[in-house]
């Protein structure tokens, strides 16, 4: 529009003022400008042209504002959709050298472009109503499969609370309730595993308790029921004595136990291993001689470890406490030491019978024992490995065993090595 505006007004600078006798001839001439209408004032805004033949308005004052803004030298643009039309107006003024002369209106009323207009109204209307409908059905449908997967997460915990661990989730797909049910099926796997020791060690300990129980219950009533001369019935005192004391070292060691799996924090130091070891094999030296077995300690120096002195002295005690137990007699138990600069590394060797192979990976279960009827003369429970593995692990080492070639096994410890810095 203001192209057009600008093709009349130039073509209206080349007289020297408008007037209704030389603007007709000079518009007629352009054959380029197809507007609805066209409006020429001089430059007090009186009409010299109009190109309406319905109601004319040639020979009286315009003052549209459009007129108004081109007379005070501006070109004027706007256009606005009504009535299902699209009506531009452009205005702009004319001169003749420097000299403005008046100003050009042009107005278009374009019914093709407002029926163009008023379609994509109604296209983009309708295609939001679509979208609309789309986004709530989508919605709904959302919702009402996330609250469902959620009732069945919310029920499967229900019924893992009343003690159902076998219940799982199915999960589909890989969103935030899938990553939800797997890590719920792994804690209700783990709960499993969990109970399922849980009951094997109750019903464990319960058995263990149960024999020196029996044995102390039979004992008794033979006592008291039997007419006994002083030295059957002190031989009958000794064993309930013996029983006794087998119940007491079984209470110590589930207490311990208790204690492992309860987490409690003790204070770590850095402790010597040489004098811990030294401390063991003095202590078990009597119980070696009775069967002729030899202890022999080859402990380096300086292996120094951040642990609890208690559990370093329990763990060594309790490894060469079975290298004496089974071994052979006139055997050896080596207890030896080494360190590097990461780890300290000891090993408790026996010349015994050994471990069956297939009874390896079970050695540090609770309440497992190799050959139950050896164990049982020896005074074992089967917890005793067990309580040596947990106390490693908490110390932050590791344990592991194996046969030696020439016979019997040996267990190797290995804690991180903490130097202790000298003064000078």
């Amino acid at each position: 529009m203001l192209d057009k505006a600008q093709l009349i007004s130039t073509a209206l600078s080349s007289v020297d003022s408008l007037n209704s006798e030389d603007v007709p001839e000079i518009i007629s001439s352009i054959q380029e400008v197809r507007v609805t209408r066209i409006l020429v004032t001089d430059n007090s805004g009186l009409a010299v042209y109009d190109s309406l033949r319905v109601r004319n308005e040639r020979g009286k004052m315009m003052l549209l504002p459009e007129v108004v803004q081109a007379l005070a030298s501006r070109d004027v643009f706007h256009c606005s959709y009504e009535g299902g039309a699209l009506q531009s107006h452009a205005a702009m003024p004319v001169f003749c050298g420097n000299r403005m002369t008046g100003a050009v209106y042009l107005m278009e009323y374009d019914t093709e472009e407002g029926a163009m207009i008023q379609t994509l109204q109604a296209n983009i209307l309708y295609v939001s109503l679509i979208l609309e409908a789309a986004v709530i059905l989508i919605s709904v449908v959302f919702s009402a499969t996330f609250s469902g997967r959620m009732r069945r997460i919310l029920q499967s915990i229900r019924t893992v609370r009343e003690g159902d661990y076998s219940n799982k989730i199915e999960t589909r797909g890989h969103d935030e309730l899938d990553q939800l049910a797997g890590e719920f099926n792994e804690l209700t796997d783990r709960l499993q595993d969990y109970e399922q020791k849980r009951r094997q060690f109750v019903s464990d300990a319960s058995h263990e308790l149960k024999t020196p129980l029996a044995s102390i219950k039979l004992l008794s009533d033979s006592i008291l029921q039997n007419e006994m001369d002083e030295d059957t019935t002190r031989e009958f005192v000794a064993d309930i004595g013996q029983e006794a004391d087998r119940l007491t070292r079984l209470s110590e060691k589930l207490l311990e136990l208790t204690k492992i799996d309860a987490g409690t924090e003790e204070n770590r130091e850095i402790v010597e291993v040489a004098e811990v070891a030294e401390r063991v094999a003095h202590m078990l030296a009597p119980i070696a001689s009775l069967r002729e077995i030899g202890i022999r300690t080859d402990i380096a120096s300086d292996c120094t470890v951040m642990t609890i002195e208690d559990d370093l002295y329990q763990i060594l005690f309790n490894l060469a406490e079975n290298g004496i137990k089974y071994n052979n007699d006139g055997g050896l138990l080596e207890i030896s030491a080494k360190c590097d600069e990461e780890n300290v590394t000891l090993t408790v060797s026996d010349t015994g019978v050994g471990i069956p192979a297939d009874s390896i990976d079970h050695i540090f279960e609770r309440f497992y024992r190799v050959d139950k009827a050896r164990s049982r003369a020896a005074g074992g429970a089967g917890l005793g490995l067990s309580i040596v593995h947990d106390m490693v692990e908490r110390n932050y080492g590791t344990i592991c065993v194996e046969n030696r070639p020439e016979g019997g096994s040996r267990f190797t410890v290995t804690f991180p090595y903490i130097p202790v810095e000298v003064e000078a």
